[in-house]
């Protein structure tokens, strides 16, 4: 009988990490927003051999990068639980890499946990996330994996982590979560993804960290008194107009003006098209090129907006997805 396994995993927004300081004994942070669209969904069945297909278009590239993390996953995990078994992957969603929206992360857990289930193994996302590498620096992609929601991460330990590096260069265990709450319902989100050449991964990510980390104490206190008191109390009060406020003035603190000021010139304008079109706030995800917008009403005003100003590229308007990866079958 022939066993196919199947998993469903949400995207991420990441809005920005805390601490590139590291002067109170932590470092990173983050705050992120699970999304309910794009998702990622990968099958997997036993086989002769390892392989990838699949099933949705896809680039070349993104097709190779895609197969590289999933072989690479599987390994990791086929090592930990001391199996030579072999799989045949089918990846039947996906989204695009390095856009900001976490496909690096999601995938590998996404991977690792198919294997695991076939084996009849139980792991954490936290265990998962070990096995495979991920949650070095932000825990928001792993804490998506897990449970959904609108999430803040506490960073590391500056025992355990005590350079300035992204994920994708650290060994650090994927860092705690102080909090996660449901994200409103009734708030929509506007995702923008131009079509621009300024994604930010490898060698490039490492370099920046190291360039211009620390940031200044100064940035990271005011970066947290923006979070603890007005972005997480308008979660909890579903105040949508303090939310986005807190968004908007994130982006020209700590490391986040940093990610906006190295990106293409139009990030800029198809934010301000979004607040100008209604949207209470906006953003950049990540390093991105993926923008973001919230809003309680009329989001094909926003995205409307969106499409004058952005050119070639893709929008999504979704919402924010209030649970974790799950088993399809």
């Amino acid at each position: 009988m022939v066993i196919e396994l199947i998993i469903n995993t949400p995207s991420r927004l990441h809005l920005t990490l805390i601490d590139l300081n590291g002067e109170r004994g932590r470092l990173d942070g983050g705050v992120g927003i699970t999304l309910n669209e794009p998702e990622l969904v990968v099958g997997l069945e036993a086989s002769d051999d390892m392989g990838v297909e699949f099933t949705s278009h896809a680039e070349g590239k993104l097709r190779e990068e895609y197969r590289s993390k999933i072989m690479e996953a599987a390994t990791r995990t086929l090592k930990h639980i001391g199996s030579d078994e072999k799989f045949h992957f089918t990846v039947r969603s996906m989204f695009p890499a390095h856009s900001g929206l976490g496909s690096g992360t999601q995938l590998s857990l996404a991977t690792a946990r198919l294997v695991a289930e076939y084996h009849g193994m139980k792991f954490t996302a936290r265990e998962l996330a070990h096995i495979v590498g991920r949650g070095g620096t932000s825990g928001i992609g792993v804490a998506s994996f897990e449970d959904g929601g609108f999430i803040v991460d506490a960073g590391h330990s500056s025992r355990e982590k005590s350079d300035f590096l992204p994920s994708s260069a650290s060994s650090a265990s994927p860092p705690p979560v102080i909090a996660r709450y449901d994200f409103p319902e009734e708030w929509n989100i506007i995702i923008a993804i131009p079509e621009i050449d300024r994604s930010v991964s490898g060698r490039r990510e490492v370099n920046i960290f190291q360039e211009y980390c620390p940031i200044p104490l100064r940035d990271v206190e005011r970066l947290s008194h923006i979070i603890l008191m007005k972005m997480m109390p308008a979660i909890l009060e579903g105040d949508i107009e303090a939310f986005g406020e807190s968004v908007n003035e994130i982006q020209g603190t700590g490391f986040k003006r940093i990610e906006r000021e190295l990106q293409d010139p139009l990030i800029d304008r198809i934010i301000d098209s979004m607040i100008s079109a209604g949207a209470p706030g906006a953003g950049m995800s990540s390093f991105g090129p993926a923008v973001y917008s919230v809003t309680d009403e009329k989001p094909g005003n926003v995205a409307g907006a969106v499409a004058e100003t952005m050119g070639p590229g893709r929008i999504i308007v979704t919402g924010g997805r209030n649970r974790g990866a799950f088993m399809i079958k």
